[in-house]
């Protein structure tokens, strides 16, 4: 038990964001004096603000740190109160308040304390509703995403499903991947495939197809055999895992769902970019976590995994050429050069990803023909890599003069400092040799509109290139980023933002549009191709019901799944333009995320609503039926 507690609760204010009333307790059998006490929390204080019982004395993004009034002592048992009104934002959710706290005390010790979730004063919550309805199955079939056309007739359960005789041992091999993918998700359940005949089997006979699409696959099914026709390794993969989910459902739920035993099933995925984005910056994820991810994601036929890799928070990648920006870049700690921030505790942590851990995770997602798209959050953003090279900066700049819209001062890379573009060289060029992808995805999201509008050298460079403002600055050097990239052999993927400013070369350029679905219209009528990735239903972290008690991130609202799942983001484009557009994304934003249990609950069940989304036409969707599906779909 620990000997000091922290308790956090909101109240409205008529006119602002409201009132937080933070109490220490003291716990402990001594007087508590000559301490300061730090915590972190999304529920930021603004800048104009009034505090009443304290100091504030630092604070960086999340970070925070109050000293008690001189001389103040808390006896054992007794506590210490105090107020703060004038918030950056209004609390929504339970998870706005308190992620991490600890004392100082006076001989310098460091000591972590207990601390419980923002509670709300003055009004009801409200009751957070089920998830998931009951869920109906017209035909009794387990399949997620539900395929394009499906003609069956159900029958005998086979014990197991095996390669026919004569079976290529490639494809032996891709039915073994298929094997070991179910064994990792579904350990403790006997397996789908066996790769030799049993009694009580059924043989699966694999025919090359040429005139079946590329990730296209059929089956045909009689009480001998299963025909699984495809004309590529891809669409093999897809079938593989149909046959494994229709066995999975079938044996997991017998009232509800059976399996085959006449006709047919016709399938190809309605999206070319099916995609899910996790943020390892916020939290880092260990290589195992990251594998069994994107293991779901094949599950789900899902054929994107987009990472995150670099942030404010922290530098996760490591760069041989600078070993300096996982050596600090990724270290977090009071007395670090990167303040704590989200569920950091009291103590440093770290963690980032080798070379050879990069390769291991790339190999794996090869396997499962799942692409993965590496990101560094550039030019913005980048504050993880200015502590670990201050020479990115120009020094000439005042300290404080812009903050970005999560309180970091002065965090974007400097378009005029020539050393930027020599350092970002030396990053592609590492990629390039570990990610095979085509697109390297550079951010370019959330500068701060006041960015470099201080710097001494921006000033020259704007004055030379005819350059006015920020978003002017930002596209002269994403130009050249996109020029260097290619130089690569690779092409630019960003966020929406890039267009900003006159954007960058439209051709072979891809545009994530996050902040709301009438922008993809805007970026595809301004030639950009388009990923569909709006917060207002994709993204991960955002609350799932609008009740108090909801965990989740609240600024685009709040995301029931079966709005997840409704949403069509094919539907924001005129006729005309579908052809820009690529696909549709995930994103897991790690912030609002502190444990396994939370990623749970907000990434499920509706990263599988997005899947079905991406592959499903929106004709053969039901709401009802996917409900009594994913029920049982693995999680992390």
């Amino acid at each position: 038990m620990a000997d000091y507690h922290l308790e956090a609760s909101w109240s409205p204010v008529e006119g602002s964001p409201g009132r937080l009333t933070l109490t220490l307790f003291n716990l402990s059998p001594e007087p508590l004096s000559g301490f300061s006490l730090a915590y972190t929390s999304p529920t930021r204080v603004a800048d104009t603000y009034v505090c009443h019982g304290a100091s504030l004395t630092r604070q960086v993004a999340n970070f925070h740190e109050f000293q008690p009034p001189e001389g103040l002592s808390i006896a054992p048992g007794g506590h210490w109160r105090f107020t703060v009104e004038g918030l950056a934002d209004e609390p929504k959710h339970r998870t706005d308040g308190i992620r991490s706290a600890r004392l100082t005390l006076d001989d310098g010790r460091r000591v972590a304390i207990g601390f419980g979730d923002l509670m709300l004063e003055s009004r009801d919550g409200g009751v957070s509703p089920p998830l998931l309805p009951p869920g109906r199955v017209d035909e009794p079939y387990a399949l997620l995403p539900w395929p394009l056309s499906l003609a069956l007739k159900a029958g005998n359960l086979p014990v197991v499903l095996y390669p026919a005789e004569r079976t290529r041992p490639d494809t032996i091999k891709a039915l073994s991947l298929v094997l070991a993918l179910y064994q990792r998700l579904y350990p403790a359940d006997d397996a789908p495939f066996s790769l030799v005949a049993v009694k009580g089997g059924r043989a699966i006979r694999f025919v090359t197809e040429s005139s079946i699409a590329a990730f296209a696959y059929e089956l045909r099914f009689s009480a001998h055999e299963v025909v699984l026709s495809s004309a590529d390794a891809a669409g093999r993969q897809y079938g593989l895992i149909s046959l494994a989910q229709l066995l999975h459902g079938a044996r997991a739920d017998r009232e509800r769902f059976q399996f085959p035993n006449f006709g047919t099933i016709a399938d190809q995925p309605r999206h070319e970019w099916r995609g899910c984005h996790l943020d390892v910056s916020g939290r880092f994820y260990p290589v195992a976590d990251v594998m069994r991810l994107i293991d779901i994601l094949a599950w789900n036929k899902l054929n994107i995994f987009h990472w995150h890799l670099t942030d404010d928070e922290a530098w996760r990648l490591e760069i041989k050429a600078y070993p300096q920006l996982t050596e600090t870049g990724a270290q977090r700690g009071p007395d670090g050069a990167l303040m704590p921030e989200f569920s950091d505790g009291s103590e440093a942590s770290a963690g980032h990803y080798t070379q050879d851990d990069v390769r291991r995770i790339v190999a794996h997602a090869g396997f499962l023909h799942v692409e993965v798209l590496p990101e560094i959050d550039i030019p913005g953003h980048s504050a993880a890599a200015l502590s670990a090279l201050p020479d990115l900066a120009d020094r000439q700049e005042p300290p404080g003069s812009y903050r970005s819209p999560q309180g970091y001062a002065n965090n974007a890379l400097n378009p005029a400092v020539e050393f930027t573009y020599e350092f970002l060289g030396k990053v592609f060029d590492e990629m390039a040799a570990l990610f095979p992808s085509a697109y390297v995805h550079i951010g370019g999201d959330e500068v701060a509109h006041e960015a470099w509008r201080s710097s001494p050298a921006c000033k020259v460079l704007m004055k030379r290139e005819k350059l006015a403002g920020t978003a002017e600055l930002q596209s002269y050097f994403l130009k050249r980023i996109r020029t260097m990239l290619s130089k690569r052999g690779r092409k630019l993927a960003g966020w929406n933002e890039v267009s900003h400013g006159g954007g960058v070369d439209r051709d072979g350029t891809l545009l994530m549009a996050w902040e709301r679905p009438e922008l993809g219209i805007e970026l595809a009528e301004d030639g950009y191709d388009v990923v569909m990735t709006p917060g207002q239903a994709y993204y991960l972290d955002m609350a799932q019901a609008q009740a108090w008690s909801e965990p989740g991130a609240s600024w685009a609202g709040f995301t029931p799944p079966e709005r997840t799942y409704a949403y069509e983001a094919e539907a924001e484009l005129p006729e005309a333009l579908k052809g820009k557009m690529r696909g549709i994304q995930a994103c897991i934003w790690s912030g609002n995320i502190a444990s396994r249990a939370q990623f749970n609950r907000l990434v499920f069940p509706r990263l599988p609503a997005i899947a079905e989304a991406a592959w499903t036409p929106l004709a053969r969707k039901d709401w009802d039926r996917f409900a009594a599906i994913v029920r049982m779909w693995p999680m992390l």
